[in-house]
C-alpha cells in the first residue's frame, strides 16, 4: 500500500522541518525511542537540504510502521520484512532520490535476507534499526536481535538464542557506512546525517527503549542499555565508511550505453524512451479516479490515457487498486495528468470520477460526498442511484452494447476527449505501443465506440 502526505507546494517548498507539525504529537508510548529518532532523522533531512519530493520514506510493520505519515516526504508502507525490497525498487527506478528504511528488529529477522542482498549489492539507501529488542506491537515476543537471557512473551525463562548482530552482517556483506548507536546519543544527528550522505548502502542500528514490554520483564533502563552495549562485544560507533560503487547509478549509467530496444519505456514518465508528439491544451493539474470491476481491464485503460498524456507533453502518475483475487472484485485507478511536474501523487477526491461497474461504485461510495463545485462524476446509467449526496454534477454514459473488456476504454476515452485531457490521436498512439496485437486490435475497437456512450441504446424491436 502506498501513501503520501503532504501538498506539491509542501513538498517542494525549502523545508524548516520535514514533519507535519498538524499530524504531531506521535502516537508512540510514554518512554519509547522511537519519537527520539525521528526528531533526530528529521533534522539530519533538514541538514541534507533536500526538498521533500525528492525523499522517500519507506516504513516496515510494527510501532516503526506509524512514523512515516507525520513526515512531508513520499513513503510507502508495506509488507512485515519487506521494506528493503520496496526501497531498492525505488532506488533502482529513481537513483536521484534519497531513500531512507525505517524497521524494527522484528523486520529484520523476517526480512534478514533482504538487508545482507541491498548491503551486498550497495544498493544506495539508508537503513534505521528502531532496536527495542521485541516485537512491541504485537505483545513483546523475542526477535532475531533479543540478548541472550533476556526475558520476553516467548522466552519466559530467558532467551536460549544468540543475538543477530544486525550492524556486522551488514558490515561483512559491503555495506558503505555502518554504525551502532542510542537513541540517547547526542550525535544520533551527525550519525543519520552521515549515513543519509553515503553513496551506498548504509545502516545504523540503533538501541533503544520498549517501555511497553521489554523494560519492565527485564528491569531494563537507558543505564542498563549502555552498560549492556560496552559489554555485549557488539561494536558500537561507526563500523565503516568505504567507497563501493553504488548499485543503482550503476545500473542507470550501463541502460544508457545499452541500445535504446532494450531500454524499457518508465510508465508514466516523460523519461525512458516516450516523446511527446501531440499537442495538449490542458493548463493545469487534473485527477480522474476510474472505479470498474476486475476484468473490465481498468488498469490497462488508465495505462492508455495515461500514456496518451506523456505522448501529449503532459506529466502523468497511475495508481491501482485491487484485491488479491483474479477476476472478481473492484478495480480502480487514479490518475494525475498535469502540465507540470508532479510532486504530490495523491488523490483524497479526484477533479473527474467515472463508475462503470457496481464493484468500483462499492469502493468509492465515499468520494461523491468529497466532490466539490466544477468536479463530475460519470457513472453508468443503471447505477445513477448508487451515486450519494455531492456537489459534483452527474452525467449517466451508456455502455450496454459494449463488451465487458471494452466498456472501460470506450468511456475513459470519450471522457477524456470530453474534458479536454488528451486528443483521440495521442489515444490512438499509445493504443499503438501496446506491445500484444491481439489486445491492440480489442482496444483500437473500444476507441472506435466512444462516442456512442453519450446515448442509450435504440430499443430492439420486436419482429412479429
Amino acid at each position: 500500500m502506498a501513501t503520501r502526505i503532504g501538498s506539491d507546494e509542501q513538498m517542494q517548498a525549502p523545508a524548516a522541518t520535514m514533519l507535519d507539525p498538524s499530524r504531531l504529537p506521535y502516537p508512540f508510548c510514554p518512554g519509547c525511542g522511537h519519537g527520539h529518532i525521528l526528531d533526530a532523522l528529521d533534522r539530519a533531512l533538514v541538514r541534507l537540504g533536500r526538498p521533500a519530493h525528492e525523499v522517500a520514506i519507506v516504513t516496515d510493520i510494527g510501532c516503526v510502521g506509524l512514523s512515516d505519515q507525520y513526515f512531508v516526504t513520499h513513503a510507502f508502507h508495506g509488507l512485515h520484512g519487506r521494506a528493503v525490497t520496496y526501497a531498492t525498487g525505488i532506488k533502482l527506478a529513481r537513483p536521484e532520490l534519497t531513500v531512507v528504511v525505517l524497521i524494527g528488529d522484528g523486520g529484520c529477522g523476517i526480512g534478514g535476507h533482504h538487508l545482507i542482498s541491498a548491503a551486498r549489492r550497495n544498493v544506495g539507501v539508508t537503513v534505521l534499526v528502531f532496536d527495542n529488542f521485541n516485537f512491541g506491537m504485537t505483545g513483546g515476543q523475542h526477535s532475531v536481535l533479543t540478548p541472550s537471557g533476556s526475558i520476553t512473551a516467548t522466552t519466559p525463562a530467558g532467551n536460549l538464542e544468540a543475538p543477530m548482530d544486525v550492524a556486522a552482517t551488514a558490515a561483512v556483506n559491503g555495506a558503505s557506512f555502518v554504525a551502532r548507536t542510542t537513541a540517547f546519543d547526542p550525535g544520533l544527528d551527525a550519525l543519520i546525517y552521515e549515513a543519509l550522505s553515503t553513496d551506498g548502502f548504509a545502516l545504523l542500528d540503533i538501541w533503544e527503549l520498549c517501555t511497553a514490554y521489554f523494560v519492565p520483564n527485564n528491569r531494563f533502563s537507558r543505564k542498563a542499555m549502555e552498560a549492556m552495549l560496552a559489554s555485549s562485544g557488539m561494536a558500537s560507533g561507526v563500523l565503516v565508511h568505504r567507497q563501493r560503487p553504488e548499485l543503482a547509478r550503476t545500473l542507470a549509467s550501463a541502460s544508457q550505453g545499452a541500445p535504446a530496444s532494450r531500454v524499457a519505456p518508465a510508465a508514466g514518465g516523460r523519461a525512458g524512451g516516450i516523446e511527446p508528439r501531440f499537442q495538449s491544451r490542458l493548463e493545469r493539474r487534473r485527477s480522474l479516479t476510474l472505479a470498474g470491476a476486475a476484468g473490465e481491464k481498468v488498469r490497462s485503460a488508465a495505462t492508455v490515457l495515461a500514456r496518451a498524456a506523456v505522448l501529449s507533453g503532459l506529466y502523468a502518475t497511475q495508481r491501482d487498486d485491487y484485491p488479491v483475487t483474479v477476476m472478481t472484485g473492484h478495480s480502480i485507478s487514479e490518475l494525475v495528468v498535469s502540465p507540470e511536474p508532479i510532486g504530490y501523487t495523491g488523490v483524497p477526491a479526484p477533479d473527474i470520477l467515472v463508475v462503470t461497474a457496481p464493484e468500483g461504485a462499492g469502493v468509492t461510495a465515499s468520494l461523491p460526498s468529497r466532490m466539490g463545485p466544477g468536479t463530475r462524476i460519470y457513472v453508468e446509467h443503471s447505477l445513477a442511484g448508487r451515486i450519494g449526496a455531492t456537489r459534483a454534477s452527474v452525467e449517466p454514459f451508456y455502455a450496454d452494447r459494449l463488451g465487458k473488456r471494452a466498456a472501460a476504454l470506450a468511456v475513459l476515452a470519450a471522457v477524456a476527449e470530453r474534458e479536454g485531457l488528451v486528443s483521440a490521436e495521442a489515444l490512438r498512439a499509445s493504443v499503438d505501443m501496446e506491445s500484444r496485437e491481439t489486445v491492440a486490435q480489442e482496444m483500437r475497437q473500444a476507441l472506435e465506440e466512444r462516442q456512442t456512450v453519450w446515448e442509450p441504446a435504440a430499443p430492439s424491436r420486436k419482429v412479429t
